[in-house]
């Protein structure tokens, strides 16, 4: 798609300036905010690319709340064209995920996060995702985390399919409104917790 659209003359700066309009809800936006200065180590695990999350971000003055980004890397070639490879190089390393896609196994990315965390440190995951991709990623959480899918979207789908696979506690929300009441009662439960211990 990007060849094609260089090919029509379009460049990354249009692609970018495109993305501006794409639409963050406030409510969505102000949970980020708050979730960022409650201290939350917030990320993103996403089938999109670089490019187009760090520019949605950058222009709703998000992308400083989230201390890494985990999708298809991108890059703007000598011609101007942007350039997006998967994130997992499938010639090189299958990931072997039959639930995910060739680019990108979020349930890999998510074991790699909850290994590299201090075994010292007690955990608590919460996980926001509303396509069949965040299904796998899903699977890896454990019944002290939450996951919270959008309500009649494709993970929201396959959870209520059988919901004796998920381990989490699950918390679907349908708007932004709702996102944030319940991303934010999360994090108050999660610290009211860690108080007590």
């Amino acid at each position: 798609m990007m060849k094609e659209l260089h090919s029509r003359g379009e460049t990354a700066d249009d692609i970018a300036e495109c993305l501006k309009k794409t639409p963050v809800h406030p409510r969505i936006a102000a949970a980020i905010k708050a979730a960022h200065a409650f201290g939350c180590d917030l990320r993103i695990l996403s089938d999109a690319n670089q490019f187009f999350i760090e520019k949605i971000l950058e222009y709703h003055d998000l992308l400083g709340c989230f201390s890494k980004i985990y999708t298809n890397p991108t890059f703007v070639d000598e011609e101007g064209r942007l350039r997006i490879f998967p994130y997992h190089d499938s010639t090189l390393s299958p990931h072997g995920c039959s639930l995910c896609p060739s680019n990108l196994c979020k349930g890999q990315v998510l074991n790699n996060i909850q290994a590299s965390a201090p075994e010292s440190e007690r955990q608590n995951f919460i996980y926001l995702g509303d396509g069949s991709g965040d299904y796998c990623p899903t699977l890896k959480l454990g019944d002290k985390d939450y996951v919270m899918p959008r309500k009649n979207y494709p993970l929201w789908n396959c959870i209520f399919s059988d919901r004796a696979f998920v381990k989490a506690e699950v918390r679907e929300w349908s708007n932004g409104e709702e996102l944030e009441g319940i991303l934010l009662h999360l994090i108050n439960r999660i610290s009211s917790e860690r108080s007590i211990l």
